[in-house]
């Protein structure tokens, strides 16, 4: 139970949601020459032009010396009917784009020397502006002026992104397949402690490292301190969010030993042992804990580096996700009910009704998992405070997979498709409770966890499809939770078991006295299966 404290601060985080990047592109021309820089812009705010051919030509009129909160010292004539850039700070985006909007402008564009997120207003404020608003960084203005001088004229449009990506496919493939090997695992390693408990004198608990959840009581405490963890997130962010990457890289360096060592096992490598001063020392190990602390390091310096990091982030989530399968265990399908059902609740509380009561209708947990700049890619929610425009760091709580059909060349940066570590995990614990239960009870061709992992398909098929037919994205718990409760429960009806499936087992319970669960050899996990 050591663990359990970094068990809820790392499980807080699980939950991740993303809304749609809003970026478009600034075309500059000055007849000989053109290029095109990044903009970021708020679609419920500005229509932009699908293509450049549609996009109306503006001359660009350089105002960044100004931060145009009010008119003074900006001549009508200098600016009317044409695009203008002006510096970001002091006064919110609308009160500029309005500002800007009075002088006869045509269009805004606001340099940013922080970072960029969609301008945001009140849902009152989009009524007020009528002209195209968009942000872009400073340091392209930079290189525009000097590649084009002060003779610019330029047009901002925002191509259309393809509804399908094939990288929807591999998110996918990495959510299934990360599922049904985290729940075999936690099959398998239960079968090992079955067998050694009924022949080396009735020990069957867990690892000392394990975690067993069987009381309700446990449950609803374990989520009322992820809700805790998650405000206090969402109020000393800049400050926690190290803390968090530091245990993120602790914890997917210790999963990532943690599979290895399991794959060494199961190819029967030796341990290489040596003495060393008299104690026996595994050369297998050392090695191994050097590659997985260099690999988390590695992620860890370079964790913005977007163009290759990726890979090793998804690395560092799948060997996460499957270690905490592994280690984390429900001892009954009740407990998993009131989890799965208690982290639905958790989710939709959290992404939908606390932007209802609190201020500037943030939702939390799309401020943690974003950032604090969030606030500017929703709809209803204001510009963030000054003070809160810094750089931010992102919490590690997704798979991520670059797009295949990616459009504009990327000037934006790469662009991403995103699976949550909870969307993986919370009904991965299911999946392992299925796979273990096949233990129990010797279940032909483990057929609960195969039905359990199907079930899971069917909810990540509905809740992509779901987010392409609505172009939004979707709290994947809605559409996952059902399904694998619903799936297991009606299995396990169907082959009347549902009273053993429903009260499961403890740990207490396999510590008594009762007839082993397991026949004597019959099992369709095969033994060796890695360490436990």
């Amino acid at each position: 139970m050591a663990k359990t404290p970094w068990i809820i601060i790392l499980s807080v985080i699980l939950r991740s949601s993303q809304v749609i990047c809003q970026e478009a592109i600034l075309h500059i021309s000055n007849g000989a020459t053109d290029k095109e820089y990044c903009l970021v812009y708020n679609s419920l705010w500005t229509n932009l032009s699908l293509s450049l051919s549609t996009a109306t030509a503006y001359p660009l009129v350089n105002l960044s010396s100004s931060l145009l909160c009010n008119s003074a010292g900006v001549s009508p004539d200098i600016v009317r009917g044409k695009a203008v850039v002006v510096m970001r700070g002091q006064c919110n985006f609308s009160q500029k784009a309005v500002v800007a909007q009075d002088l006869g402008a045509a269009a805004l564009i606001v340099a940013s020397t922080t970072s960029m997120s969609p301008p945001g207003a009140n849902v009152t404020e989009y009524e007020k502006v009528q002209i195209p608003l968009a942000l872009m960084r400073y340091t392209d203005f930079l290189d525009a002026q000097n590649v084009f001088g002060e003779e610019m004229q330029v047009r901002l449009y925002a191509p259309a992104v393809p509804v399908f990506d094939a990288s929807i496919v591999v998110m996918l493939l990495i959510g299934v397949v990360t599922v049904a090997l985290g729940g075999y695992w936690s099959g398998a390693c239960e079968r090992e402690r079955l067998s050694a408990s009924r022949g080396g004198g009735g020990e069957e608990k867990s690892d000392s490292g394990d975690l067993a959840l069987y009381s309700p009581l446990k449950v609803v405490i374990f989520v009322g301190l992820m809700c805790l963890m998650l405000v206090l997130m969402y109020f000393f962010y800049k400050y926690l969010v190290y803390v968090i990457i530091a245990i993120f890289c602790l914890a997917s360096a210790t999963a990532l030993f943690s599979c290895l060592d399991a794959l060494l096992d199961l190819a029967k490598c030796s341990p290489m042992s040596v003495t060393v001063l008299g104690r026996s020392v595994s050369v297998r190990s050392v090695l191994l804990s050097a590659v997985c602390v260099t690999v988390a390091v590695v992620w860890g310096v370079y964790r913005n580096e977007d163009r290759w990091i990726w890979i090793l982030q998804d690395l560092l989530g799948v060997a996460f996700c499957l270690n905490f399968l592994k280690t984390i265990s429900l001892s009954n399908f009740k407990i998993c009910v009131i989890l799965l059902s208690l982290l639905l609740l958790y989710d939709v509380f959290f992404v939908f009704i606390t932007p209802l009561f609190m201020p500037n209708g943030e939702s939390i947990m799309v401020q943690v998992a974003l950032g604090p700049d969030a606030a500017g890619e929703k709809g209803n929610t204001v510009e963030v405070p000054a003070e809160r425009l810094t750089p931010y760091e992102k919490l590690p709580v997704v798979m991520r997979v670059p797009r295949f059909s990616v459009w504009a060349q990327n000037l934006c940066g790469m662009q991403f498709s995103i699976l949550g570590y909870g969307d993986i995990i919370v009904p991965g614990l299911l999946v392992a409770y299925c796979s273990r239960f096949d233990v129990w009870v010797n279940s032909p061709k483990k057929i609960y966890l195969f039905c359990c992992c199907i079930a899971y398909l069917c909810g990540m098929v509905l809740t992509f499809a779901v987010m392409l037919v609505t172009k939004m994205g979707q709290p994947a718990l809605l559409y996952l939770v059902p399904f694998t409760l619903l799936g297991s429960a009606l299995l396990a009806w169907r082959r009347g078991e549902m009273r053993q499936f429903w009260n499961g087992t403890t740990y207490e319970v396999l510590d008594s006295t009762r007839e082993p669960l397991l026949p004597d050899g019959t099992s369709d996990y095969g033994g060796g299966g890695g360490k436990c």
